[in-house]
């Protein structure tokens, strides 16, 4: 069920119809708050990525959902029971953990199968529903392998199986691709959508990768220092992050300190001194007034380039080229600017000390309060 796209207020999805609920957590370490209060609902069927730096408290709450550690206040839900204080056996959740934690002296099937034996199901049941498991995850053929005999992707694939063989309500996973290669993530990320799909299982992944947030998960909670600075679709945190955080951890930002021109609601066009002297018109996330210091932002894909005419003024400093696209390092009166060009040849290749105009539509740049 794919999560609608939403606007620039944080919106933490806790009505009616959520599968998982998280509401007002905390979780302290001594002084420190891991997790600071934090509200938001997961839907029935939903892949919900939680995003964020190392400390932003994205594992504590996925441990304290697991039940493996518990809140100092706040409410869990899960299917509309409160579970938290109930033991992590007893809430029929998945967990897929970075490292595989297989038996290495068990056979696949049978290290599938284990969750099944736990629960006191039968041998030839416990077979039957792990070899379907086993064909789920594309590895039929494999149930008599041990571990070690398979690659790493092959191996994730199989802890995947084994946490839902026994139809899980939930399946809770922490940043399971981070031990694989570069291919291989990218290859894993979609089989693990797939599944997710195929299943039709509610998903909570952990990862600090902000790439694999945005290609896996129908909605993201971006935390940094415990508290949820933004829950919404990946198309809408990208192209509507609603502070210069979510802006810059969320693909790549250019940030140019100016001033506000004149007053301005949330969402009004806005005039801006831009560090440096020059003035331009850009999109206030923020209500701004007159005077007021900001930082405005704008993704290096969103500015455009000519070779003259009227526009900012800049000056390529160094191209880095990159298959698909160049990256140009342009000096401007202000801060040095990100910029990705294509390779239609339109600028031909730009080489250190060619002038350039700049300029952007008004929606493509956001001025944050300072």
């Amino acid at each position: 069920m794919r999560a609608t796209e939403g606007g620039a207020e944080l919106r933490t999805g806790t009505g009616n119809g959520e599968h998982v609920g998280v509401h007002e957590l905390v979780k302290r370490y001594g002084d420190v708050a891991a997790v600071d209060g934090v509200t938001f609902g997961v839907r029935a069927g939903e892949f919900l990525a939680l995003l964020g730096p190392s400390g932003s408290g994205k594992t504590t709450i996925l441990m304290n959902i697991a039940g493996f550690d518990f809140p100092d206040s706040g409410r869990i839900e899960i299917g509309g029971q409160d579970v938290t204080w109930t033991p992590s056996h007893k809430r029929n959740l998945g967990m897929v953990f970075q490292r595989y934690t297989l038996f290495p002296h068990m056979t696949v099937l049978d290290n599938i199968a284990f969750p099944l034996r736990m629960r006191k199901i039968g041998r030839a049941e416990r077979e039957e529903r792990a070899r379907a498991a086993l064909r789920t995850v594309r590895l039929d053929g494999y149930g008599e392998r041990k571990p070690a005999q398979l690659s790493g992707g092959q191996q994730q694939r199989v802890a995947m199986a084994r946490a839902v063989v026994y139809n899980p309500e939930v399946l809770l996973m922490d940043e399971p691709l981070s031990a694989l290669d570069k291919n291989l993530r990218e290859e894993m990320q979609i089989e693990i959508k797939h599944l997710q799909r195929e299943l039709g299982v509610t998903v909570i992944f952990v990862t600090h990768d902000q790439t694999e947030a945005l290609t896996m998960a129908d909605r993201i909670a971006v935390l940094d220092l415990g508290k949820l600075q933004q829950l919404d679709t990946p198309k809408a945190l990208y192209e509507q992050p609603t502070s210069a955080f979510v802006a810059g951890f969320i693909g790549e930002t250019n940030f140019w300190p100016a001033v506000a021109s004149g007053d301005a609601p949330a969402g009004a066009e806005v005039g801006v001194t831009l560090e440096g002297g020059e003035r331009a018109s850009v999109t206030a996330a923020d209500a701004l007034r007159a005077g007021q210091k900001v930082k405005v932002a704008i993704r290096p894909e969103n500015i455009r380039l000519a070779g003259d005419g009227a526009g900012l003024q800049a000056t390529v400093e160094e191209a880095i080229y990159a298959g698909s696209v160049t990256t140009l390092l342009l000096r401007s009166k202000g801060p040095t600017l990100r910029v990705r060009v294509g390779l239609d040849g339109s600028l031909g290749e730009p080489q250190p000390g060619t002038p350039f105009a700049l300029g952007w539509q008004t929606r493509h740049a956001r001025a944050y309060a300072a």
